[in-house]
C-alpha cells in the first residue's frame, strides 16, 4: 500500500471522521489542530440522510441519539415575542429545518475524536505552516512541532483553510460571501424556549435566535445580520462584539438579554457566511475535505453531512486504490461532485428568505413558513431537504468492525 502515513489538518467534524475510516483501512494517521483541545460546546448540527448513514455505519449512532439536543422545532416570533410561525421537527419525517437528530458540534466532534483513540495520533495547539511536495511524499512544516514527512495531507480545517492557503492559494479566490455574518455563542439564562428554536427577524436584515441546548438553563444564541464584506480583526473578540451590539440596537424580542449575554459568554465565535467553490479538490499529495473544499453555509443544514460522507468517501478510494492518490483523489471529487453540487443550492429565497431586508419582506417569510407544511410549498421543501440523502454511499468494506487493510 502506497502513501501509509497521513496528515490531516483539523479536529472538528471533517478530521477526526476521516482518521477513523483511515485507520480502518490500515493507514497511519496524524491529525494536527490549531485548539489546545477538542473544542466543546458550539451550536447544533444536523445529523440526516447519507450523514447519518456514515454514523451508523461507524457505530456510534446510539452515542449520538443519547447526547442529543431535544428541540420541538422552529417558531418565528416578533418583537413582543408572539409566535408568527411554526415548523414542528416532525415535519418532513424528521428531516426539516430542525431534523429528528440534533447534536452539539463539540459533542459529536468528541464523539468522533474517542472513536479514533488510541491509533490516531494528535498535535494539539498546533498548525501548519508549510507544505513541499515532491515525487516521494510531502514535507510538512509546524508553528511547533518539527518538520515531518508524510505521503499525503488533507485540509479538513475549515472554511479559512490554512492547506488549502498554501497548496491552492489565497482564500479569496475561492471563498464567496453570501453578504451575511453571523455570531454565535452559549447563553445561560432564564429565557422560556419550551423546547422550541425561536428566530425573530427585524428590518435590516437582522435575526436573532435562540435554541436550546444539552444542558440545563442552556441556550444556543444567534445574532446574523446582512452587510456588505467587512474588515475586521479575527481576534479581536471584544471589537466584534461591539460590532454586533451596534447593528442589534433598537431590535426588540430578546436582542438586550442576548447582547448582554453575549458580553460573558467563553464560545463567542464571529465570522461571515461564505461558500467555498473549486475546480479540483487535490493537487498533487493534497487533498480538501469538508467545509475546506465545499462549505456550503449553515444556511442549507448540509455541512455536517458533507463533511461525514466525504471523510467517508474519500477514505474509501484511498483503501480501494491501496493509497494511489492520482486515482484516489480522481474517484472522490468524480462521486462527491454531484452531491456538493445539490448542497451547495441554497433553500428558495436564499438569503433574503433567512434575513429579510424589509418589514413586507418579514410578513412573506412568516406567511411562507406558515405555508411550508402545505402544498406547494411542501414539495419545495421536501425537495431541498431530501438534498441530504441523494447519493448512493459504496460499500467499501470499512465498517465498525476489525480493521480492514487494503490490498497493496
Amino acid at each position: 500500500m502506497q502513501n501509509t502515513e497521513i496528515l490531516v489538518s483539523g479536529a472538528g467534524i471533517a478530521g477526526p471522521a476521516l482518521a477513523y475510516w483511515l485507520r480502518k483501512a490500515g493507514f497511519t494517521v496524524t491529525v494536527v489542530e490549531r485548539a489546545p483541545a477538542p473544542r466543546p460546546g458550539g451550536q447544533t448540527v444536523d445529523l440526516r440522510g447519507a450523514g447519518r448513514t456514515v454514523i451508523e455505519r461507524m457505530g456510534l449512532m446510539g452515542r449520538a441519539r443519547a447526547e442529543s439536543v431535544d428541540q420541538r422545532g422552529l417558531a418565528l416570533v416578533d418583537a413582543s415575542g408572539r409566535t408568527t410561525a411554526r415548523v414542528p421537527a416532525d415535519s418532513f419525517d424528521g428531516e426539516g429545518i430542525v431534523s429528528e437528530i440534533e447534536i452539539l458540534r463539540g459533542d459529536l466532534a468528541r464523539l468522533l475524536y474517542e472513536a479514533t483513540l488510541p491509533e490516531t495520533e494528535y498535535l494539539l495547539d498546533d498548525t501548519v505552516t508549510g507544505i513541499a511536495q515532491d515525487a516521494h511524499g510531502v514535507t510538512v512544516t509546524f508553528e511547533k512541532a518539527a518538520p515531518r514527512r508524510f505521503g499525503l495531507v488533507v485540509g479538513a480545517d475549515g472554511p479559512h483553510s490554512v492547506v488549502r492557503a498554501l497548496a491552492f492559494g489565497p482564500e479569496r479566490e475561492f471563498v464567496h460571501p453570501l453578504g451575511l455574518h453571523t455570531a454565535w455563542f452559549t447563553a445561560t439564562d432564564d429565557l422560556e424556549l419550551d423546547g422550541w428554536y425561536l428566530m425573530h427577524n427585524a428590518p435590516g436584515g437582522l435575526v436573532a435566535s435562540a435554541r436550546p441546548g444539552r444542558l440545563p438553563g442552556e441556550i444556543k444564541a444567534g445574532l446574523s445580520f446582512r452587510s456588505t464584506p467587512l474588515a475586521y480583526d479575527r481576534r479581536d473578540v471584544a471589537a466584534q462584539q461591539d460590532l454586533v451590539a451596534r447593528r442589534f440596537a433598537g431590535v426588540g424580542w430578546e436582542a438586550p438579554r442576548l447582547l448582554r449575554a453575549m458580553r460573558t459568554t467563553s464560545d463567542f465565535f464571529f465570522d461571515s457566511m461564505g461558500q467555498v467553490r473549486l475546480d479540483r479538490w487535490s493537487r498533487g499529495r493534497v487533498a480538501l475535505l469538508g467545509d475546506a473544499g465545499y462549505c456550503a453555509t449553515p444556511l442549507t443544514g448540509l455541512g455536517t453531512s458533507l463533511a461525514l460522507v466525504g471523510a467517508y468517501i474519500l477514505a474509501g478510494e484511498l483503501a480501494t486504490a491501496g493509497g494511489d492518490h492520482r486515482i484516489a483523489f480522481g474517484r472522490y471529487d468524480e462521486a462527491m461532485r454531484p452531491y456538493v453540487s445539490q448542497a451547495q443550492q441554497l433553500p428558495p429565497g436564499g438569503v433574503s428568505g433567512y434575513a429579510p431586508s424589509g418589514t413586507l419582506g418579514i410578513r412573506l417569510r412568516d406567511f411562507s413558513m406558515r405555508s411550508m407544511t402545505r402544498w406547494p410549498m411542501r414539495k419545495l421543501l421536501a425537495a431541498q431537504f431530501a438534498k441530504a440523502g441523494n447519493i448512493a454511499l459504496p460499500e467499501y468494506g470499512l465498517d465498525a468492525g476489525e480493521p480492514v487493510v487494503a490490498a497493496c
